[in-house]
């Protein structure tokens, strides 16, 4: 069987985007609206893919002339939807650091306008020990630092030659962290102050927020999947239909030059230009992480254990449907229509059949993920309704119940699901709280939780009045009787 650049014939393009890091994500969410943008005329640009750091190979990419296939599938409108698109938009695969001079020159190229990054969340950190003599700089903003100093000397200053700047990587401000990195690393590095200025002004560090679930390679289907692709791929990369790329820039006229030059939205995609993602962000993290949070431990305790099952179970999901619809979205500051639909499109996502998201993996730091995805909206319901939710605060009576348990040797905080033991992982002081506390009366052990303020950053019995007395009563009914019996009963309270 012939190798997929043996079968496709790549369009010669102009490098506008470099793009520091290889990883699925990038390739199945990047690299694929590019070309998709490149087939609809809408923009006339390839990628360059810079490896930043030491480990790894672009052995695979470069053998494929940096050609793959992308295959997205999951539900989509309600019907089971399938797409296999081939990705030629990347046009080479440097290594920074065995190939710095190859990598050096695409900093020379008058058409590059882009600059995209996916280093982890640890990659845009400052590094006062960098160094710009290093060939390259060991930090992703030093690396970055250097490479708009040498374009910056190449081309005299000229303010044209700014590049837009967007990094994907999952952090907050992502875009104004970086900047803020790189012009610290330019102070220390001393370089000149007219840099420092192009840097600040001719440059547009945007913040982006990123959504798609990328699961990577089939290694478990790839032989049937190239059976009836008729090439070998050895980059199939698979993911969710579903995207969402919010670009955020400093004003309105930053907006416009962002998308006027980087036009993604005009293909069809699923691109937003704003000078404010903080309502999407909320969005995502109300709905869709809120979902989540406010309805995994209930579920793993009435005996599931993926959420394609907690989605087919009839209780639960009509659990999930009460914590989203009725008592998560109306706290999202977007238009009703926009949120309501986003809210339809979280339950397709989690409907996916080619995805199995464990319960247990999504139960990570529980407690910390309700306190900034779940608690606000209580909060904000008891503000303007002068009412607790019942739904979201029967939410942290399951997750009380889910993390009561005991450390083990291990050092782990482990409970038991009927005769089935689970181990729970968060924050030390949590695990050592409820290995403590786990077995008081619920009155107490909830009247005691809801104090603790180093982990709720304040005493919610004094903020929320009613709230313990509420989580107790759901408490006490989920020990009594069990989490799908309590479930039940709060479904039919409504």
């Amino acid at each position: 069987m012939r190798l997929i650049n043996e079968t496709v014939k790549k369009t010669a393009r102009p490098v506008k985007i470099v793009q520091f890091g290889e990883g699925n994500f990038l390739r199945a969410f990047v690299d694929y609206m590019v070309e998709i943008a490149n087939e609809k005329n809408v923009f006339d640009g390839g990628v360059a893919i810079v490896k930043p750091i030491e480990y790894g190979s672009l052995d695979d990419l470069n053998a494929q002339d940096c050609i793959y296939t992308v295959i997205l599938r999951g539900k989509k409108d309600g019907e089971t939807f399938s797409q296999k698109k081939i990705v030629t938009s990347i046009v080479k695969a440097l290594d920074a650091y065995s190939q710095y001079e190859d990598y050096a020159v695409l900093a020379r190229l008058p058409e590059l306008r882009f600059v995209v990054s996916n280093t982890t969340e640890a990659g845009i950190i400052y590094d006062e020990s960098d160094d710009i003599s290093l060939l390259p700089p060991k930090s992703f903003p030093g690396k970055l630092t250097k490479f708009l100093y040498e374009r910056f000397q190449i081309f005299s200053g000229n303010k044209d030659k700014g590049l837009i700047i967007l990094p994907v990587e999952l952090i907050e401000n992502n875009g104004l962290i970086l900047r803020e990195c790189c012009l610290k690393l330019s102070e220390r590095w001393e370089l000149s102050d007219g840099f420092s200025e192009w840097l600040l002004n001719c440059n547009i560090f945007c913040s982006t927020l990123v959504d798609r679930i990328v699961t990577g390679y089939p290694a478990d289907e790839a032989a049937e999947i190239e059976m009836e692709l008729g090439y070998k791929d050895k980059l199939i990369v698979t993911g969710e239909p579903f995207a969402l790329w919010v670009i955020e820039s400093g004003n309105e006229e930053l907006v416009k030059i962002v998308q006027k030059e980087f036009p993604l939205d005009q293909a069809g995609l699923p691109v937003i230009f704003t000078d404010n993602l903080q309502p999407y962000r909320e969005r995502k993290v109300r709905i869709l992480n809120g979902a989540h949070t406010s309805t995994v431990p209930a579920a793993y305790l009435t005996g599931l254990d993926t959420v394609g099952e907690l989605m087919n179970d009839e209780t639960m999901r009509k659990l999930i449907e009460k914590n989203v619809y009725a008592e998560l979205a109306p706290r999202v500051p977007l238009p009703r229509e926009e949120v309501h639909a986003f809210a339809d499109s979280v339950m397709e996502r989690f409907e996916n059949p080619f995805i199995k998201h464990r319960l247990l993996d999504i139960s990570l730091n529980s407690i910390s993920k309700f306190k900034a995805r779940v608690l606000p909206s209580i909060k904000e319901a008891f503000t303007d309704d002068k009412k607790l939710p019942d739904s979201l605060c029967f939410s942290l009576a399951a997750l009380m119940a889910f993390y009561s348990g005991d450390i083990k040797e291990n050092g782990k905080l482990t409970a038991f699901r009927g005769k089935d033991t689970y181990e729970i992982m968060d924050d030390p002081a949590v695990i050592k709280f409820f290995a403590k506390n786990h077995n008081l009366p619920a009155g107490e052990f909830t009247e005691v939780f809801l104090k603790r303020e180093d982990i709720w950053n304040e005493d919610l019995t004094n903020l929320l009045p009613g709230f313990s007395e509420k989580v107790e009563g759901y408490l006490r009914n989920i020990r009594e009787k069990g989490m799908r019996a309590a479930v039940i009963d709060l479904l039919g309270q409504s």
